[in-house]
């Protein structure tokens, strides 16, 4: 698929969600089959024990694989400190917020990036799931957690771009998913607006998505076939935070949490 608009981006999304037809869950007995071992290295993710997780109220829902990779931004502040100990902080607040103030079982997303480029599992099983060629049910991108992947990654992006670590991070990660998944970078990989009302990923962040298509593909070494052309940063009007944490519709009405 060569460089395409917003809107045929939109329309192949829908397309693809109607084909997909929901959330197909996947019997345990599927877990104890080995995915397809993929080429690409898989970045170094820090698990909920090594961030402190809280136990969630439910066990997340072991679902069939994404076909799309959702970019967001979390919608906290720019932070300047990069280190690990922030990290992991910044996923306890997550999971904080997503349980205590929206009332979910767990946090949302299924990977979360720091800006110090610090990648960690984000809902419960989800390392478990991508293991095994599978997802988890998220609560990240409204009637659409039942065929998405969603990565969080720190920070808001409305005027300012991610830091070079998590940018780097963010497409070393996004690699080896469509690697282990056999997804395209230049169709799978989409922003939260590209399903729902909302300026997450940001509009700085989101301009930029061709060229992380294109960073993704190079890293796979598909880069040639299909590269897109860059996107002229504007100011789309979309609705932006309330609140800290706060990118928009992330639970459909018909969706569990």
């Amino acid at each position: 698929m060569s460089h395409t608009s917003s809107f045929g981006r939109r329309g192949f999304i829908a397309r693809a969600a109607a084909v997909a037809g929901g959330a197909a869950l996947i019997g345990a007995a599927d877990l104890t089959r080995s995915a397809p071992a993929g080429a690409y290295t898989k970045p170094r993710i820090y698990t909920r024990a090594e961030w402190g997780a809280r136990p969630p109220t439910s066990p997340a829902q072991i679902i069939a694989a994404p076909d799309h990779l959702v970019v967001h931004h979390m919608a906290f502040p720019n932070s300047t400190d990069y280190s690990l100990s922030h990290a992991f902080q910044l996923s306890r607040d997550c999971q904080d917020l997503h349980m205590d103030t929206n009332g979910w079982a767990d946090t949302g997303q299924q990977l979360t990036i720091s800006r110090g480029g610090y990648v960690m599992e984000g809902r419960n099983r989800s390392l478990e799931a991508i293991g095994k060629g599978a997802n988890v049910m998220g609560a990240q991108t409204a009637n659409e957690n039942g065929h998405t992947l969603g990565i969080e990654n720190e920070g808001t992006y409305t005027s300012v771009l991610p830091p070079a670590a998590l940018w780097n991070a963010l497409v070393q990660t996004l690699a080896w998913l469509c690697d282990d998944y056999g997804l395209d970078p230049h169709a799978a990989i989409v922003g939260h607006r590209d399903y729902n009302s909302t300026e997450c990923p940001g509009d700085a962040l989101y301009a930029k998505l061709p060229q992380l298509r294109n960073d993704v593909a190079t890293a796979l070494g598909s880069s040639p076939l299909r590269a897109e052309r860059a996107t002229p940063y504007v100011r789309s009007n979309l609705p932006g935070p309330r609140r800290r944490g706060d990118h928009g519709p992330a639970v459909g009405a018909r969706e569990g949490s």
